[in-house]
């Protein structure tokens, strides 16, 4: 059975820079826009690459860079929730994840080195979620 893609990325998704790169390499690197940045508007991610003389070689590590950042990847697993679940489903159990009886606090206490649940602050947390 064949994998079916969810959803693909182009060309026109990006926003592709060129410029010089700076630092040791002589005139070859001075004088050549072999650098290149690529920003992903959507999630803010970007990459740079800027170390190999090649256009093309800096392209891909500037790529592979944007593909391997926080926001990225976060854009990413939304992206693929909504698409599997819907953006209704996708948000509602978003919401069901962040309740504050869902998160565990806990505080390590300097004196023993222990670890102990702190029930104040969720307390707390469970008023600022209903505001």
């Amino acid at each position: 059975m064949p994998k079916e893609h969810l959803f693909s990325l182009t060309k026109k998704d990006f926003i592709v820079q060129h410029f010089k790169a700076s630092g040791p390499g002589g005139q070859k690197k001075n004088k050549t826009s072999s650098a290149v940045r690529i920003i992903h508007p959507e999630s803010g991610a970007r990459g740079e690459g800027k170390e190999e003389r090649s256009q093309t070689a800096n392209k891909r590590n500037a790529f592979k860079r944007l593909v391997d950042t926080k926001e990225f990847k976060n854009w990413h697993r939304k992206k693929v929730a909504e698409i599997l679940y819907g953006k209704a489903e996708a948000e509602k159990r978003l919401e069901e994840m962040m309740r504050p009886e869902n998160f565990k606090v806990e505080v390590k206490d300097p004196e023993t080195g222990n670890w102990t649940e702190e029930k104040s602050l969720m307390v707390k947390g469970s008023e600022d979620a209903g505001k």
